[in-house]
């Protein structure tokens, strides 16, 4: 039996999540999470690191309530229902509407006459309001599953690996465009990554789990604000988390 919980005043994430399993075609069970637990404060960003196939995605469509089948319970930021945002692996923009019309689509009824000017010319989409996706860079399209996400002035944010499948360069730039907007508007972030240096640049807490049945290994909080981060302090946060989780393969 899980609990799915839309707390009355809750101001942190909060996960319990004792056991996750899936069936196989051949009709054996796979165990995928066991006791996971960790909590993500108020308007903290925190990323998620596991080994591939851990269940990092899976705990996240628990989060977002596609995904019922667990023992546990969830807790969710948010004065009544928690309102979500979301940003996946692809952009998943519908082709036969523009950027503009993909991003209002997400908006709840209170928000959908939201003046976006702030939030498309942080984003760099200004000028491609109209556009229609086909007509859209792989990198611009992240942008505006970015922008849909934020638009709705979510709860909290929940990303999957959004800059995968980007080059080096782009992947960067997205990063800083990311963290730009989002500390204009913050709001309690989780996201699943497999680059160890991208969880370093972007999160206050990086919540670090085993290989399947996943749980938490442990956390490491970066208390230093993100302007301070440069590639030395940078390099030192990388060889301190490195000496605390020692001995642990195969995280990415």
């Amino acid at each position: 039996m899980n609990t799915h919980p839309l707390a009355g005043a809750a101001a942190r994430l909060k996960v319990n999540i004792e056991e996750k399993s899936f069936r196989s075609s051949n009709g054996a069970t796979i165990q995928v999470l066991r006791q996971l637990r960790f909590e993500v404060e108020e308007n903290e960003f925190a990323c998620i690191l596991g080994p591939s196939g851990c269940g990092k995605t899976t705990t996240l469509r628990i989060l977002l309530g596609l995904d019922q089948d667990y023992r546990g319970s969830v807790q969710l930021p948010g004065k009544s229902q928690a309102r979500m945002g979301t940003v996946f692996q692809e952009p998943m923009l519908l082709p036969w509407r523009t950027v503009e019309q993909n991003v209002r689509l997400a908006l709840p009824k209170e928000l959908r006459g939201a003046n976006l000017d702030a939030l498309f010319a942080q984003l760099g989409l200004s000028n491609m309001r109209s556009f229609y996706p086909a007509e859209l860079s792989l990198g611009l399209a992240r942008r505006a599953a970015i922008a849909r996400a934020l638009a709705i002035e979510p709860d909290i944010l929940l990303l999957d690996e959004p800059f995968v499948s980007l080059d080096e360069p782009t992947a960067q730039q997205l990063r800083h465009l990311l963290l730009f907007v989002w500390s204009e508007r913050p709001t309690t972030a989780l996201m699943v990554t497999h680059n160890l240096q991208e969880a370093i640049m972007l999160s206050d807490r990086i919540i670090v789990l085993s290989d399947r049945p996943a749980h938490v290994l442990g956390t490491f909080d970066i208390r230093l604000p993100r302007q301070y981060r440069n590639e030395q302090v940078k390099a030192d946060l990388l060889r301190s988390f490195n000496e605390k989780f020692a001995g642990i393969r195969n995280l990415s």
